[in-house]
């Protein structure tokens, strides 16, 4: 029987539930998700699928690198691999709601990781690339994100490099949220009940600065394990995905990965999000420290990388020819080394960190043509014009009088010292 005071919804909970969904979506990202409401009640639903780990070779199969928060770069870059419509044919809008419709067939694209952080965009990067995934599904193609580090930090509620902008949107996220639970909980027919990810969250946060504890509630509540929006949009992402003959990883692979398997490790990761640890577990081994596949730079960072280990690498794989990595900033646009088995793809597109001219990696004919696509000259003018207020911001920042991250939510009477972490 019902509570007292509220209504039942008769044969009507799965479409009130989505209409709660759809509603707080749209208010979000301005996108509206196909419906998936069941037409009756239906028992349990199946148990989450592991991750994808190997796939075929498409005819097609494009990488984008980091993205870090900025939707409108990250629209250029998906317009440049032609995966979205261009500009014009959307009125010129660099809206999420106009880039949604998947206008590249059957391409496979991957996209390397770290969608969150040093941007104001998160939520509506990982709408978009949900939205536009679901769009690909329907035309025989597909956009696969997978996991960088940036997001494993934020599931671990490492949040260094989130920005106040980033925190805004979350905090904006949050008040939808609990509008949608409140319209769920009108219906006293809903099985399961709603779940409120905020209990259990901290209200304040000392020292840091209180017009940023709700963002950090917000935070917290959304992205840590079991949170909705980790769910959803994270835990799905493979660490590690093999294409063809291409090894895809935000940082790169050693023998003890491999040897570990790289289809294990996608599932204890995606378990780890879901939550099946608990709340509060701790990241996976192999998504922790320096020499992790998520955080390595061995073969990313500079031209004199260990060429000979990482052909071991790729010889413990079958089939396997080259490493397709981000992470690490590559101010020379998209380029490799050790014969082309190390492609390192992360331009430092966002305006977060480098605002980089968009690029994107394009392979061809099952893994026999590489090509990069560039930013056509006539558009680069408006990334290079800003070369000289990036160099003014460096040097304000040497100086102390700029800030970035978390620092700019710390409380100045605190007096913490700065120190410097490359993610």
């Amino acid at each position: 029987m019902a509570a007292a005071g509220v209504p039942t919804c008769g044969d009507l909970p799965a479409a009130v539930s989505a209409f709660a969904d759809a509603f707080v979506d749209f208010a979000v990202s301005g996108i509206f998700f196909p419906s998936s409401a069941p037409a009756s009640p239906s028992p349990a639903p199946p148990p989450p699928a592991a991750p994808t780990t190997f796939l075929p070779s498409p005819s097609r199969l494009v990488a984008i690198g980091d993205l870090h928060g900025d939707l409108p770069k990250s629209l250029s870059a998906l317009r440049l691999a032609g995966l979205v419509p261009p500009a014009s044919a959307s009125g010129g809008a660099e809206s999420a709601s106009a880039s949604t419709s998947w206008a590249a067939g059957p391409t496979l694209a991957v996209q390397l990781g770290d969608i969150l952080d040093r941007g104001g965009d998160e939520l509506r990067l990982l709408y978009l690339l949900r939205r536009l995934a679901l769009s690909a599904e329907s035309r025989g193609g597909a956009l696969l994100p997978i996991l960088g580090n940036h997001e494993v930090m934020n599931v671990s509620g490492d949040f260094r490099f989130a920005t106040p902008q980033g925190f805004q949107e979350f905090s904006a996220w949050a008040a939808w949220y609990r509008a949608g639970l409140a319209i769920k909980r009108r219906c006293a027919g809903l099985q399961p009940q709603p779940r409120n990810p905020f209990l259990g969250v901290p209200r304040a946060f000392p020292g840091v600065k209180p017009e940023f504890w709700d963002g950090m509630r917000s935070r917290i509540a959304a992205l840590r394990p079991d949170g909705p929006i980790a769910r959803r949009f994270l835990a799905d992402l493979p660490t590690v995905l093999v294409v063809g003959d291409s090894v895809f990883v935000h940082g790169g692979l050693l023998e003890a990965n491999v040897e570990y398997g790289l289809e294990r490790i996608n599932a204890e990761v995606s378990e780890w999000i879901r939550g099946e640890g608990g709340d509060n577990a701790r990241a996976p081994e192999f998504v922790r420290g320096r020499d992790a596949v998520v955080w390595l730079r061995r073969f990313s960072d500079g031209f004199n990388c260990d060429c000979q280990r990482l052909e071991g690498v790729l010889g413990m794989i079958p089939g396997a020819k080259r490493m397709v990595m981000g992470h690490t900033i590559q101010t020379e646009g998209i380029n490799a080394v050790c014969g082309a088995q190390a492609v390192r793809v992360d331009v430092g597109l966002s305006r977060g960190c480098g605002n980089g001219l968009p690029e994107v990696l394009e392979i061809n004919g099952g893994g026999a043509e590489v090509r990069v696509i560039t930013t056509p000259p006539a558009e680069a003018w408006q990334y290079r014009r800003q070369e000289a207020e990036k160099a003014t911001t460096a040097v304000k920042e040497k100086r102390g009088e700029v800030k970035d991250g978390l620092a700019l939510l710390v409380r100045e009477s605190h007096g913490l010292k700065e120190v410097e972490a490359k993610a």
